[in-house]
């Protein structure tokens, strides 16, 4: 009897003797049969066990056909190829079905499939007899099949890729100015954290525009030297300018002065009171001057900033010196009145807000610790003494003073974190709201807890009292934080221009408020939601709102084909893990030991960066992220048996063992990721947008930045290929009167500006790493340039280095305009 290796099949079929010195060569064909084998084994269990699950039947039956054709070729039997030139077929055909020319998805059911066929064309491993060898035309056929998919593929990348939730209304180009803008802003300096009370990031400077963008250049660094010994953390801060000085905090309790037409550094301040960092970022400070102070004088122009301890600051504007009659010496002790907590549990991390000579702030709780821990109490101290005016604590909403000796601010009630929002004329400030902790069992939650979770409030500036209330999210147990300002503006209306607040939220709703009443302006209709299923102890909310007359930004509700990876391996990993894990859409009911699938996730779908808001047309621009969170309820004991602790510092509310003490219950949380890293869903991650906030209509909308600076994510490996991919976000946009959208944003180091009209990149910079904090811009009083500045801080969690830079680009002309 023959071998399989000295052995080939005649024309008709039957065995034929081959030659002794056909042997050595083998080998190849052998490598590329075992390659095959180890391939469809991994496919066919896997899909085994994704059919058993529900899912698709394609992955059991290709790994089969795999399987066979590495038999075959192992055999030297030809049919081999073509069993796996039909098994391509097969795929590009159910490709086209599942998902049809979106290109991020066709990429991993196609390319590793085509990889592998270009090995078996090579002349080591196609060693056959002549009758079985493919010819010029199959193989100039596959090469064709090989053309069109990839084409489409490489259409489908294109930045312009229509995204499903965005596809309300779009119109076809951008409104003109509007009879009325919907804010004033007419200042040239950077005075607040979104440049105006009302958080519009939106300038009226013109002098850069969109026919001379080009020209931009980077004119300066200043590097934000530690105050203190240890590494800087990634900065995610947004400076403020005035009277020609820049000021900025770092994310280690110090804070920093530098000249605005040059970044020279005029002073620095470290005001950690001798605490120790607990790794949480500053993301901005305010400006204060006081009322008929003599010019000149000590602290008669004042920055509020910030530290971890947490304190707040007062520093004189152009010493850097403490200023000695606010608190103590120049800081406020935020720990009164708090119940005692492991440090870093209890933070300030956006900048504060002045209003009506009061400094308001509120306070960030890491997600997933304790019940029972620190208090969400907002408070509002005297810009000039610090001495605290009011407090609102949701527990005691009567009392507008501290708690009586020996006790506490009521623990564990939903907390602040985000930059808040005031208006000086109606004498309100908005607080955005996160929820109660721990954020993924609210058993326990009390009625006065359920009463401002998940919303934005609007509390009377003299008194602290609530005005009036909205919720985004009842009862919320996914962790949907108003975690956005809320931006400020004056709307035309069919009954005429109403005050009003638009509110992002991490649900990817906007929300458009009267901001004087807290009546919806914009459609808010409340939608039954899935019920059933809960641990003992929870419940639900049977509805939740939806904002109906503007888009939704996020992914439309997920199904098993949307499912992503690098390869068919891990694309099948996801299947399985989805399939495996319950999902009815963003209000899936949490589960005690079933993992459930949250979309958009913790991360997105607008997060602290906020939009920005073009004043003079109404164009509201809206960056976001969409990757999933799996989470899972488990019991006590299991905590227990995994060994769940409280993680202060950097980690707190980050970490995926999220012990939530003193309840019965803990959880696991971690985004949706397939084993390379990359997520479980398919591009794009991070996209932007222009809308028409009057009409409610999409104007563009696209995947936002490229996949140059990021590979797999958490691998480390750069592609450097410049194509657009849609990274996740984390920082905003600017808008100006020039038509200019300034943004950095992306998992990339670059740092963009396009048309706010069109969205059309007009110009970009590379950066030393990516520029993940929101940008700002003014008019130099010496030079009368307009400077563009954005914070070069990174982001480790999206793959990019820390940074410790600010960046300005201005145009090279001095004259002034």
């Amino acid at each position: 009897m023959n071998s399989p290796d000295t052995a080939k099949r005649s024309p008709g079929g039957a065995n034929v003797e081959s030659s002794p010195a056909d042997a050595p060569r083998s080998w190849p064909r052998r490598i590329v049969a075992l390659i095959l084998l180890a391939f469809g084994l991994a496919l066919a269990v896997g899909g085994a066990i994704l059919a058993v699950n529900g899912g698709s039947l394609y992955y059991l039956i290709t790994g089969l056909a795999y399987i066979v054709s590495a038999v075959l070729l192992w055999r030297g039997d030809a049919r081999g190829v073509w069993l796996y030139g039909a098994m391509l077929v097969w795929t590009v055909a159910w490709g086209l079905w599942e998902v049809g020319f979106s290109g991020w998805q066709l990429a991993p059911r196609l390319i590793a499939p085509f990889v592998l066929a270009a090995l078996l064309l090579l002349p080591s491993v196609r060693r056959l007899p002549a009758p079985w060898r493919i010819r010029g035309g199959a193989t100039f056929a596959g090469g064709l099949v090989a053309a069109v998919v990839v084409g489409s593929v490489a259409h489908s990348l294109g930045e312009d890729t229509e995204i499903p939730s965005l596809r309300r209304g779009v119109q076809a180009q951008a409104p003109g100015p509007l009879p009325q803008p919907l804010a004033t802003i007419e200042r040239e300096d950077w005075q607040a954290y979104g440049n105006d009370q009302g958080g519009t990031r939106f300038s009226p400077l013109d002098q850069i525009n969109t026919s001379n963008v080009s020209g931009l250049t980077k004119v300066w660094e200043a590097e934000m030297t530690a105050t203190v010994p240890g590494e800087m953390n990634a900065l995610q801060v947004t400076p403020i300018m005035v009277g020609g000085t820049l000021y900025a905090c770092d994310g280690n309790n110090g804070v920093h002065a530098f000249d605005a037409e040059t970044g020279e550094v005029r002073w620095r301040r470290n005001v950690s009171d001798g605490q120790e960092p607990s790794g949480k970022p500053c993301r901005g400070v305010a400006y204060y001057k006081v009322p008929d102070a003599p010019e000149g004088s000590m602290c008669a122009e004042r920055i509020f900033a910030p530290s971890h301890n947490p304190t707040l600051a007062a520093i004189d504007a152009r010493t850097g010196e403490l200023c000695p009659g606010f608190g103590n010496k120049g800081l406020v002790d935020l720990q009164q009145g708090i119940e005692p907590y492991p440090h870093g549990l209890f933070y300030v991390s956006s900048a504060p807000q002045v209003i009506r000579g009061k400094v308001v702030v509120g306070g960030g709780i890491p997600d997933g610790q304790y019940w029972g821990g620190p208090s969400g109490v907002m408070r509002a101290f005297d810009a000039v003494t610090g001495e605290l005016t009011w407090a609102f604590d949701a527990g005691v909403p009567d009392r507008i003073g501290a708690p009586p000796q020996g006790q506490v601010y009521t623990p564990s009630l939903p907390n602040s974190w985000a930059p808040i929002s005031a208006d000086e004329q109606l004498g309100l400030v908005y607080m955005p709201m996160g929820g109660a902790t721990p954020d993924a069992y609210g058993g326990q939650r009390r009625p006065f807890d359920d009463d401002i979770g998940s919303a934005v409030v609007a509390l009377d500036a003299e008194t602290g009292r609530m005005r009036w209330r909205f919720q985004t999210t009842h009862h919320d147990i996914w962790d949907y934080d108003v975690a956005s300002q809320p931006t400020l503006a004056d709307l035309p209306t069919p009954q005429g221009v109403r005050p009003a607040l638009i509110q992002p939220t991490k649900r990817g709703e906007i929300f458009v408020l009267d901001r004087e009443t807290g009546e919806p302006i914009k459609t808010v209709r409340d939608l039954p939601v899935p019920q059933g299923g809960i641990a003992e102890g929870e419940r639900l909310a049977p509805t939740q709102p939806e904002s109906s007359d503007l888009p939704a930004f996020r992914e439309p509700e997920l199904r098993e084909k949307d499912m992503w990876g690098m390869t068919p391996l891990d694309q099948l990993i996801c299947r399985i893990e989805f399939k495996r894990s319950r999902y009815e859409g963003m209000f899936t009911p949490v589960t005690l030991n079933k993992t459930i699938v949250i979309a958009p996730g913790s991360m997105g779908g607008v997060n602290w960066n906020g939009i920005s808001l073009d004043a003079d047309r109404g164009i509201m621009v809206v960056n976001w992220t969409q990757v999933p969170d799996r989470l899972e309820l488990i019991t006590r004991a299991e905590t227990t048996r995994r060994n769940f602790q409280i993680a202060p510092g950097l980690d707190a509310g980050g970490q995926t063992d999220q012990p939530m003490l003193n309840t019965p219950y803990g959880a696991y949380r971690t985004q949706f990721l397939s084993p390379l890293g990359s997520p479980c869903t398919a591009p794009p991650w991070g996209l932007i947008a222009g809308v028409d906030l009057v009409s409610g209509k999409t104007i563009w909308s696209k995947p936002f930045g490229t996949g140059r600076d990021i590979g797999p994510l958490n691998l480390g490996v750069k592609t450097m290929l410049p194509i657009t991919i849609g990274t996740p976000t984390a920082g905003g946009a600017v808008t100006t009167r020039g038509g200019l959208v300034f943004i950095g944003g992306a998992a990339e180091h670059s740092f963009r500006a396009l048309d706010t009209a069109t969205g059309k990149e007009l110009w970009s910079s590379r950066l030393a790493t990516s520029a993940n904090a929101t940008p700002m811009t003014y008019r130099s009083p010496v030079s009368g340039r307009q400077f563009v500045v954005v914070a070069e801080g990174g982001r480790p969690a999206y793959g990019t280095k820390p940074g410790t830079k600010l960046v300005a680009f201005a145009l090279l002309s001095s004259g002034k305009q």
